[in-house]
Parts: C-alpha cells; structure tokens; sequence
C-alpha cells in the first residue's frame, strides 16, 4: 500500500533520514519506535506530504505522492499534540472536521465509546488534556480511511479509554487497513503490533516482528531487546 525508496531528509547539516528503503502492507498495525531524534516524526510527516525530502520517492497505491495532495483523503492522523481551536465547542470541531473531508463519518458510536455525549457543547479550551485527546481519537477514526497513523496516540488516556483504543485499532486492522503507530509503551506494542520498525538515527535496524526482535538480541522481552539493540549499535 505505501512503498518508501531511498528517502533522505536533512536540516542543513543534520541528516534525520538515510536511505529509508520499506514496505508497508495494509491489513498490519505496525509500530514505529526509536529513541527521541531518531527520525519517527520526520517519517511519518513524509508519507503525510508535510515534509519533503531531499531525494527518494514515496509510493501510495503505486503512484508517487511528491507534489500531490489528494491521496491524503485516504489517510486519518492523530498528532501527539493536538492544537485545535480554542473558541469552537467539541460539535462544532467534528463539524468543521466533516465539512472540510466531505466524507462520510461515523462518529456517533465514537462519542459514546470515549463517553463525549456530556462534552459536545463544551469550548475546548476549558477540556482536560485526557478529554481532548479522547476528542483526537474521535476525529482519527470517523472516517474510513484505508491508512489510520497514530503518534503517541495514549497520551492522557485512563486505562478504559486504552482499552477502547485497542479495540478500536484491532478491528480497524480486521477490516483490512494499515495502522502506523508510534509510542513508548512497550507492553502496548507486545500486544499489538504485526511489525516494528525501529529506527536509530535515520537508520532502519530493525523490521519484522517482535518475536525477530526479542530472539535476534537475546531477550524475552522487547524492552530488553530494544536496549541490547541499542547497545550493540552503541547508541
């Protein structure tokens, strides 16, 4: 579904992608991991056209989206940090949000699995940064969007509203769809993902799954794993 060739990304002179050669398949949830300046934002902000590298191609469907616009209607994104306008109420953000897709949205079912029902009229600057992050989710996933990508999307979140997320994220994968995430919750990753994608400084060590990952570095555990990956690269 999307295809990265040879992608660099640099500001002036730090080199934040290198060759970034992958496939993503669609019906996978696959996380995108690394320590801080490893290149994950960079990635992610590529594929979504609001970075443009220096060389390489990037493939949606077969077809290039350098200079192209369009393609983004088949993709969701939540932010790590969501800045919505202040002034506008929770119904009138998920308005606006549909008059600018004009796409079918199902996101009544949404507001009442993140239990929203009671904050539509609400002005967002007066919400929590858990109930906000609740109202990222109902925009991320109201659409159907064939790719769903998530940065830290359990930030802020209580234990009900996670569990909620992963069921939302499972059954997006089971109706066929490629799901990009980063976090730092490990156990989340374990519990999920199809594959990771570990990056350190713009380079790709690491793609498969996390049972690879946990034999290729000796550890039962994929934070071991991570850290003796770390190690051996002297990072």
């Amino acid at each position: 579904m999307i295809e990265i060739k040879n992608l660099h990304k640099s500001y002036q002179r730090n080199h934040v992608l290198k060759d970034i050669s992958i496939s993503l398949e669609k019906g996978k949830i696959i996380s995108i991991l690394g320590p801080n300046g490893s290149g994950k934002t960079t990635l992610i902000k590529s594929i979504l056209g609001l970075v443009i590298p220096q060389k390489g191609d990037i493939l949606f469907n077969d077809k290039s989206i350098l200079g192209q616009w369009d393609y983004r209607q088949q993709i969701s994104y939540l932010p790590q940090i969501a800045r919505f306008p202040e002034n506008l109420k929770v119904n009138e953000l998920l308005t606006l949000t549909k008059d600018i897709r004009q796409q079918a949205a199902q996101d009544k079912h949404l507001i009442e699995m993140f239990g929203l029902g009671k904050e539509l009229n609400k002005s967002l600057r007066t919400l929590s940064g858990g109930t906000r992050q609740k109202v990222n989710m109902v925009l991320a996933f109201m659409f159907d969007s064939p790719v769903i990508i998530l940065d830290e999307p359990t930030v802020g979140l209580d234990p009900v509203a996670i569990t909620r997320l992963k069921e939302l994220i499972e059954k997006e994968k089971n109706n066929g769809k490629l799901i990009l995430f980063t976090t730092h919750i490990m156990s989340l990753v374990e519990e999920i993902s199809d594959e990771i994608i570990f990056l350190l400084e713009g380079k790709i060590y690491f793609k498969g799954p996390v049972i690879e990952l946990n034999k290729l570095n000796g550890s039962g555990r994929l934070e071991g794993a991570i850290t003796n990956l770390m190690e051996s690269r002297n990072v």
